[in-house]
């Protein structure tokens, strides 16, 4: 296996990617719903889907503190921050951001300051066009999409965290144009129809048109897009190397949450640090989406990109393969600026043209 390994990383390019991997080390990651308080209520999403709200955030900081401080001591380094609307609590947004690499998703209605906040990375929900954002954010009468294309306007920090639905593909060519004209940089994930809308919304409808439209926004703008083909290919079609998705290989599961016994316990890979909080700090859930949703059609980008990243020896039997596996690896970290944002955003048009699908369609 490390003889494979060794032959791949005589390529400079790989061993660059796989070096500054290396330097950066693991990530001991964490999720933090970080306030119970939103200032939308989102169609399909899961947080008020499972009433996740009535866990309510601690109004004392003092508590608020002690949980930084037992996480810095367990070891945590890495906090995906969500809510709740993390802009509604900067104060605390801000101890987050001082004690460890971290990532925050946004609605994008308030602007994160610059001052004090340089280096983090502001992932923006972004679920269609200007009229199905609308519609699915805005309760059919705020363009959520306007205000935060105004609120980011050339904002480095900025990617818009576009979760496409099946039946719009045909939206996700003029978003991205919007959101690259904005000077933003774009990544993708896959609408969970928690809401039960149907139709064009209906997460048990292929995504393969999905697939292709964004396969072409990364061929046409490779300079700003931090989700890889292959990335777009495991989520799309809910399968890694020929094995399909499910609970029993979904790797951000609480690890030590009782309701995941039977999981950790299977055999599969699981992330050994991992905890999903709820707003009160104390009490956690299955996984980054909940309790109750439905495994086999989870189509959350994050979970299938740490099942990418947890097999790498699966990813050993061609050089091909181990690209895949590298460059999802290196543009999650690079999106999350574990590695060197501005040196490593210049390596993304050679990152996809490595990619088995460009190779395919150039």
């Amino acid at each position: 296996m490390f003889e494979q390994l060794k032959q791949y990383l005589q390529d400079p390019f790989l061993n660059r990617l796989y070096s500054e991997l290396r330097e950066a080390g693991p990530l001991r990651s964490i999720l933090v719903d970080i306030t119970h308080v939103c200032n939308l209520r989102c169609q399909g999403c899961y947080f008020f889907f499972e009433n996740m709200d009535e866990n309510k955030s601690p109004t004392d900081e003092a508590v608020f503190d002690a949980f930084i401080e037992r996480e810095k001591a367990r070891g945590t380094n890495f906090i995906n921050t969500v809510g709740g609307e993390p802009s509604l609590v900067l104060g605390r947004l801000k101890k987050i951001y001082d004690n460890f690499s971290m990532s925050m998703a946004t609605n994008g209605i308030r602007k994160i300051p610059y001052e004090g906040f340089e280096n983090m990375p502001v992932l923006i929900s972004l679920w269609g066009d200007h009229e199905t954002d609308t519609f699915l954010r805005g309760n059919s009468k705020i363009d959520v999409f306007a205000k935060a294309l105004r609120n980011y306007k050339d904002d480095r920090r900025a990617k818009w965290y576009y979760t496409t639905t099946p039946g719009r593909a045909h939206e996700i060519e003029s978003v991205v144009e919007q959101c690259v004209a904005n000077g933003n940089f774009v990544m993708f994930s896959y609408y969970g129809d928690l809401s039960g809308l149907g139709g064009d919304f209906d997460h048990h409808s292929s995504f393969a048109q999905v697939k292709a439209e964004v396969n072409r926004m990364i061929a046409r703008y490779p300079e700003w897009i931090l989700t890889t083909s292959y990335v777009n290919e495991v989520a799309c079609d809910n399968r890694l190397l020929n094995e399909p998705w499910s609970y029993d290989v979904c790797a951000t599961v609480t690890f030590d949450n009782d309701i995941n016994k039977a999981r950790v316990q299977n055999g599969n890979p699981y992330n050994h640090h991992f905890r999903a909080y709820n707003p009160d700090l104390l009490s956690t859930r299955r996984c980054c989406v909940g309790n109750e949703s439905d495994c086999d059609t989870c189509r959350n980008v994050y979970a299938k990109i740490s099942w990418v990243m947890l097999h790498m020896r699966r990813h050993l039997g061609s050089k091909q393969d181990f690209t895949n596996w590298l460059t999802a690896m290196y543009t999650f970290y690079l999106a999350n600026r574990i590695v060197d944002f501005d040196e490593g955003a210049k390596l993304l048009p050679e990152i996809h043209s490595r990619l088995s699908y460009m190779h395919q369609h150039s």
